[in-house]
């Protein structure tokens, strides 16, 4: 079985969205939780092998690199408390990442993409800890859980002060529990849980219309700088 992550779904501009390529991954599993780990930066347009590693354990693979690993978890997850939908545009209206982003074409949360190509998600910090933003699902993303994994991952790494110290996602693990509708207004709420050298690991949560949760992730973050 081989997947290929296209340019389009890229995070830096070289390789592809850390949740993005981890959903992807996630989905050759199976549902239910999972953790993934990536090994190295998923390389774009390029076949990537995916492999199993042991009974309940997959591989993706570039020839002899491995890429990422995904096994099943438990579900342990946290919910981040919600920020009132009606605040969220003031709070995203501060998003860093318009000012100050490392990776200013990330398929999330790249302010650099064109109107519809990426998911135009903008977190800003709500003060506490949490960040909040809103998305607005477009019909091209909605059945497909691996951006739902996607849109789990940056609201999160905004917790932290990214724009200051670039960070690439180093291990995610998440749990899908509904897709969204075409056209649905999701919030996404992020959280900072804690950082020690160069690792910082946060939460984040999907939110569908009505409040239900969608997804919820806890991740580990590794400063490349």
């Amino acid at each position: 079985m081989t997947v290929t992550v296209r340019f389009r779904f890229r995070g830096p501009t070289t390789s592809g969205n850390g949740g993005y390529v981890a959903g992807l991954l996630a989905g050759r599993l199976g549902d239910g939780p999972a953790t993934v780990t990536l090994r190295t930066p998923p390389p774009l347009e390029t076949p990537l092998t995916v492999r199993s590693s042991s009974s309940d354990a997959l591989e993706l693979v570039d020839g002899s690199t491995l890429v990422a690993v995904v096994a099943a978890a438990p579900d342990d997850l946290a919910a981040v408390p919600p920020v009132p939908v009606e605040d969220v545009a003031e709070i995203s209206a501060r998003y860093p990442g318009f000012t100050a982003h490392p990776f200013p074409e990330c398929f999330v949360c790249g302010p650099d993409r064109s109107p519809g190509d990426g998911l135009g998600l903008f977190p800003g910090r709500v003060g506490d800890g949490r960040t909040a933003c809103l998305w607005s699902v477009g019909p091209d993303v909605a059945g497909a859980p691996e951006f739902v994994w996607a849109a789990l991952d940056c609201p999160g790494g905004w917790s932290a002060p990214i724009e200051g110290r670039p960070m690439l996602l180093g291990r995610i693990t998440a749990a899908v529990s509904a897709l969204p509708e075409p056209g649905e207004s999701c919030l996404v709420m992020g959280a900072l849980v804690g950082t020690e050298g160069r690792k910082t690991w946060t939460d984040s949560t999907l939110y569908g219309a009505g409040g239900r949760v969608l997804g919820r992730a806890r991740s580990t973050w590794i400063a490349i700088t």
